[in-house]
């Protein structure tokens, strides 16, 4: 059989190959915004237990008539179910899920509209380069979906509020935003906007730019395909990365966001980040700083497994490239 024919380089002025529709922004949105969903609905309760985990005992709050508590995590997960019902534990899911509607497709695309500007003539992205974009695409996916994430943190401590002998400020998730509205107006929705895109830059460090560095080192050192394995290994190194960079900002924001708010839209606990930051460690410590880690890397791991094991086979189903 005679060798086939060498391709023909195309002639000066012919257009590019035009790209498939699967590979197309708008699809790899779309895909990386149902993976994030698939991820949430397996993982939300240790969300929800790590949030009451980060204010049950937050001295700061004792002014307000809140008392403290000292609960570990399998308790405040028994508790919650026990005292609010089961479902209670995926409370505020629903802004959450409106809020990947912006984080998730925007951050993903993001930093592929990064990663394809760097990358070298071997298709390839230094480390440096890879960290920063995960930085830029963390932070700008996070500004913009910061009001879902401010009614979702509402949401989740609202429980704990009534148990207390607090009357409820709101019975769903559209109550929730008219009454931020009313307290803050407009730009209230961004109250703890900085810990925020400061958190979801180092947990987009460690979920997307780790994830994508970790996948392509095992498929060089340990020739591993591109498939369940591969994606499996590289989302568990994500997951354990992005805890450990991401908790003290996540306990930063959660404060921030679940403190009562004055008349003037101002919070009356903390004047800002830094005031946060150094009650929190004066009055309980440097570890406050790492409180509810164990059930934001037990959520992180998983999270990242389900997130990327859904956006990879929904992309090769559609036709579409992996990550």
């Amino acid at each position: 059989m005679p060798p086939p024919a060498p391709a023909q380089p195309a002639p000066p002025g012919a257009k590019p190959p035009k790209r498939k529709i699967t590979d197309s922004i708008a699809v790899r949105y779309v895909v990386a915004v149902l993976g994030a969903w698939c991820a949430e609905g397996a993982t939300y309760p240790f969300d929800l237990t790590k949030t009451r985990l980060q204010i049950q005992s937050e001295v700061a709050t004792a002014k307000h008539g809140y008392k403290l508590e000292k609960k570990g995590m399998i308790k405040t997960a028994i508790g919650i179910a026990q005292k609010e019902g089961v479902l209670k534990l995926w409370g505020g899911m629903i802004p959450m899920l409106q809020r990947h509607v912006l984080y998730a497709g925007s951050r993903l695309v993001t930093y592929e509209q990064f990663r394809n500007h760097f990358k070298d003539e071997k298709g390839k992205i230094s480390l440096g380069m890879a960290t920063v974009g995960g930085v830029v695409s963390g932070a700008f996916a996070q500004f913009i979906s910061n009001p879902a994430d401010l009614v979702k943190v509402q949401m989740q401590a609202e429980g704990r509020r009534i148990l207390q002998g607090k009357p409820p400020r709101f019975s769903n998730c559209r109550k929730c935003y008219r009454m931020l509205y009313a307290e803050s107006g407009f730009f209230g929705f961004w109250r703890g906007a900085v810990p925020n895109m400061q958190r979801a830059a180092l947990v987009t460090i460690g979920d997307v730019t780790a994830y994508d560095y970790s996948k392509r080192l095992l498929m060089r050192k340990f020739d591993l395909k591109d498939g369940p394995l591969l994606h499996g290994a590289s989302a568990s190194m994500a997951g354990f990365v992005a805890a450990i960079l991401a908790t003290p900002a996540d306990v930063l924001k959660t404060r921030l966001m679940n403190q009562p708010v004055g008349p003037d839209g101002r919070g009356l606990t903390y004047s800002g980040m830094l005031d946060c930051l150094r009650q929190s460690v004066r009055n309980e410590g440097l570890f406050a700083l790492y409180k509810g880690f164990v059930p934001l890397w037990i959520r992180l791991g998983p999270w990242a497994l389900v997130n990327w094991l859904a956006f990879e086979n929904i992309m090769k189903a559609i036709g579409g490239k992996a990550f």
